[in-house]
C-alpha cells in the first residue's frame, strides 16, 4: 500500500517576528513495515536546514532563519510504502504479565527508561484504577494489554485539544475525556506500571474506511499512539483512542519516552507581547498507484 501524506503547519503573528531555531521532526524511519519512498519539506521564510539523529535515533531537521515574518509555513510531503505491522501473538501469557513481565538482563538495561514511571501518582488515581481494572481480568481478550487499551478506550470520551502540552494522565482519568496524545500517555503509564517497557509515538492515521467512520481519532490531524515491548514480539503499537493494535492504519514518525519529546515542531520567536495570533495544522493522506 503506499500513501501520500501532506502535512501543513502555519503560525501567524500580529506583525513580522524574528524566528529562532525550530526542530522539525516530520520524517520517518524506514523499517520493515514501512518504507519512505520520497520525502519534501518546504518552509517560508527561507530557512537553512540541519539534519541529524536525537537520542531515539528520531530523524530531525533544525531550522534556522534569517529574516523575520509575520507568518510561518511548514510544509512536509511524503511518499510512504506501508506494510503488515508484527501483531502480538496469541499465546502471551496474560496472567504471569500482570504482576510482572519477564526481561533478559541485557533488554532490561536498554528498556529502563521506558519501564520507570514518568508522572508521578501522589493521590493513588492510576493505581485505583490498575487495581479495578485486574479486578476485571478473565472478562476479555485474554492478552492483558489489549484488554488495557479496549478499557481506556471504553473508558473515555475523546476531545479535540488545540492546547499545547499532554494531561497528566491522573487528569484525563478524572475527567474522563483526553485527546489521542492524552490516551496513549494514559496507556503508556499505566502499562510501566505493570512491568511493561512502554514509549510515546507520533505519527499519522489512515482510515481505510470509505465515509472515515471508522476512526474515533479527528481525521485532518497528527495521531499518538503507544509502543510496548514484548518479549518474543518486540515493539508492538497500542492505539487506545481507536482501539487498535499493530495496525497498518497507523504511520509512525518518531518515538520518546516522554510526549514532550516528540512534538513535530517545535521552536520560538521573539515579538512584542501578543504577536502570535494562532497555529493551523492540517494532514491529508490518500491511497496512490505504485510508483514507477
Amino acid at each position: 500500500m503506499y500513501l501520500r501524506i501532506r502535512h501543513s503547519t502555519t503560525y501567524s503573528y500580529g506583525g513580522p517576528v524574528q524566528f529562532g531555531p525550530h526542530r522539525l521532526m516530520l520524517r520517518p524511519r524506514d523499517s520493515f513495515d514501512l518504507r519512505v519512498v520520497d520525502t519534501a519539506l518546504s518552509i517560508s521564510p527561507q530557512a537553512r536546514l540541519r539534519w541529524m539523529h536525537d537520542v531515539y535515533g528520531n530523524s530531525v531537521a533544525v531550522a534556522h532563519f534569517d529574516a523575520p515574518a509575520d507568518q510561518l509555513d511548514i510544509v512536509s510531503e511524503l511518499l510512504i510504502q506501508r506494510f503488515g505491522s508484527a501483531l502480538p501473538r496469541t499465546d502471551v501469557e496474560p496472567m504471569t504479565a500482570v504482576t510482572a513481565v519477564v526481561y533478559s538482563d541485557s533488554e532490561r538495561i536498554v528498556l529502563q527508561p521506558y519501564l520507570d514511571a514518568a508522572a508521578a501518582d501522589p493521590d493513588g488515581v492510576l493505581e485505583q484504577w490498575l487495581s479495578d481494572f485486574r479486578n476485571r481480568l478473565g472478562s476479555g481478550s485474554g492478552h492483558l494489554l489489549r484488554d488495557l487499551a479496549h478499557a481506556i478506550y471504553t473508558s473515555l470520551s475523546y476531545s479535540v485539544r488545540y492546547d499545547e502540552g499532554t494531561q497528566h494522565p491522573a487528569d484525563t482519568l478524572l475527567q474522563l475525556a483526553g485527546s489521542c496524545r492524552d490516551y496513549a500517555w494514559l496507556f503508556i503509564e499505566l502499562a510501566r506500571r505493570m512491568g511493561f517497557a512502554s514509549r510515546f509515538v507520533t505519527g499519522y492515521i489512515h482510515d481505510r474506511t470509505p465515509d472515515a467512520s471508522g476512526l474515533v481519532s479527528t481525521v485532518g490531524l497528527t495521531h499518538a499512539w503507544a509502543d510496548v515491548f514484548i518479549p518474543g514480539d518486540g515493539w508492538v503499537e497500542f492505539d487506545p483512542t481507536n482501539d487498535l493494535v499493530a495496525d497498518r492504519q497507523l504511520l509512525r514518525v518518531a518515538v520518546s519516552r516522554v510526549p514532550e519529546d516528540a512534538s513535530p515542531v517545535s521552536g520560538s520567536f521573539t515579538g512584542l507581547p501578543g504577536s502570535f495570533l494562532g497555529l493551523g495544522v492540517g494532514v491529508t493522506i490518500e491511497t496512490v498507484e505504485e510508483p514507477s
